[in-house]
């Protein structure tokens, strides 16, 4: 949609909503160019009420409401999990929730905007605490089960801000980083990588040396990183399904990551999604986005720590597998027999991150090419 049609006022917005009812709310926003945010902000006065975002207020509120599901998105993978609210731990960096079901890391500077929603349905009314980042895009949601605790709902909207005036102010949408590292760091990357003794400081290391993520294990390559085929995310969630083997599998976006610890049974395709339907947790996956798969090994006191990761074709994290149990435990033992049956992917071209050059595949990463 062009920005001359694109909605400016509150009762714009609405009207055009109510036009497309069937529309998904995301699918919605993604073509009449409007955010999740304003969305919802546009509502209040009527089925939405704003409420302080910052989790340091919000998540004791949520601990009152008893069991309900906790749901962490991007653009390629949903993460729902059902649980109660509990253990919250702040931090002005990094906030986490560690209750017994729903596991989250938080990152406090990204809850700009949120609101209590009461969406009528045809069976009733579907309640949610809605967060969202400074470009209003969803980092964070609560929804509401028949069991949950309504006189902590009620609480909690007796704590409503004022309203919007007119649509919701939100800043423009950061563009995703692609791959970023550099040749000539490699060997430092390399002999640093293989002297980590905790998986937290991996993050610290590729910030220190300029790179991402993506840009590390293109650069690095085998042992640490060996690239998967595309299809081997599916393979994987078939094999763990088959084999019940507990892992843990991490969602997350700019805001949130969220956690399932345990093993998953139920699959079920539906077109380009691949979907995990077990009681208490749900993942929905777009096969379709999956641009790289990477296998990662990182050192740490207890041994190697071992995942799968995917990427989008933005070279954004759509969704990380880790194993579970003690290095030598049958879990463990289980977990990496598993990814090594694994496809390792077709050796591809080059790649580029600005004018440093980042190899994809093994036979790439010893090639220093210029920027063309």
């Amino acid at each position: 949609m062009t920005d001359r049609n694109r909605p400016t006022t509150t009762d714009e917005l609405l009207a055009l909503r109510a036009e497309h009812p069937k529309l998904r709310e995301r699918d919605f926003c993604s073509q009449y160019g409007v955010s999740e945010a304003q969305l919802v902000a546009a509502q209040c006065g009527s089925n939405a009420w704003r409420v302080p975002a910052h989790p340091d207020e919000l998540i004791p509120q949520l601990e009152g409401m008893g069991e309900v599901m906790a749901l962490t998105r991007n653009d390629a993978c949903v993460h729902e999990k059902d649980g109660v609210y509990d253990n919250y731990r702040p931090g002005d960096h990094a906030a986490m929730v560690l209750s017994e079901h729903i596991d989250l890391r938080i990152f406090p500077s990204k809850w700009c905007h949120a609101f209590m929603l009461e969406k009528p349905l045809d069976d009733g009314v579907r309640r949610s605490i809605q967060v969202f980042d400074e470009a209003g895009d969803a980092v964070h949601k609560v929804f509401l089960r028949d069991g949950s605790k309504l006189a902590a709902w009620e609480a909690l909207r007796k704590q409503q801000l004022e309203p919007p005036t007119g649509l919701l102010e939100t800043l423009e949408r950061s563009m995703p980083e692609p791959a970023r590292g550099d040749v000539a760091k490699r060997d430092r990357l390399l002999e640093q990588w293989a002297g980590l003794t905790d998986t937290h400081q991996f993050l610290t290391l590729i910030s220190r040396l300029k790179m991402n993520r993506l840009g590390a294990y293109r650069m690095a390559g085998e042992p640490f990183a060996r690239a998967l085929s595309e299809s081997s995310v599916d393979e994987l969630l078939q094999a763990l399904s088959a084999s019940s083997l507990p892992v843990m599998i991490f969602v997350g976006n700019r805001g949130c990551i969220q956690i399932h610890s345990g093993p998953i049974h139920q699959l079920k395709r539906m077109g380009p999604w691949q979907n995990v339907l077990d009681p208490g947790f749900n993942l929905h996956l777009r096969l379709d986005q999956i641009a790289e798969v990477w296998a990662v090994e990182k050192p740490t006191r207890r041994g190697p720590a071992l995942s799968v990761e995917a990427f989008d074709g933005a070279g954004q994290l759509i969704v990380q597998v880790f194993g579970t149990g003690e290095v030598d435990s049958t879990e463990r033992k289980a977990w990496h027999r598993t990814v090594g049956k694994l496809p390792t992917a077709e050796p591809s071209l080059a790649k580029f991150v600005g004018s440093k050059f980042v190899g994809s595949g093994s036979s790439a990463r010893h090639e220093v090419v210029q920027k063309g």
